[in-house]
């Protein structure tokens, strides 16, 4: 009776993995290994530093995602009008309409940007390049 209230062990799914992974050589010749820590791993947040890591790594965030394709249908909307190809203008307006409101829910507040009509297509080109 007394087994029938022993608590089962901790289960340490990554201790398990990086201790086998150690005892198959994996953790041998790791770059850096032996070396101090850089002084600028100390300073700052945890924050900065993820976000200095991710920078380095080529990490971009949705919000400037985002930035990047309504700049380019920007670009393409603007086109269209200079050449008066108005057939679906409209319809690109709204589109680019709503990736603004997506990019507006996702970046910092200084990035907001407003909405743009078929006559702010030119001044919207500039505030977003």
């Amino acid at each position: 009776m007394a087994e029938d209230n022993v608590i089962p062990p901790y289960n340490d799914l990554i201790g398990d993995i990086l201790k086998s992974h150690t005892k198959d050589g994996g953790m041998d010749n790791l770059k850096g290994q032996g070396k101090p820590l850089p002084k600028d791993y100390f300073s700052g947040d945890t924050y900065q530093r993820f976000q200095k890591i991710a920078n380095d790594a080529g990490y971009k965030p949705h919000w400037l995602k985002l930035q990047h394709e309504i700049k380019e249908q920007l670009h393409t909307i603007s086109v269209q009008k200079a050449q008066n190809q108005s057939s679906d203008l409209l319809h690109l307006i709204d589109a680019v309409n709503e990736k603004i409101n997506e990019h507006n829910k996702h970046c910092p507040p200084p990035m907001l940007k407003g909405r743009v009509t078929l006559d702010s297509i030119e001044r919207a080109k500039k505030l977003w390049t």
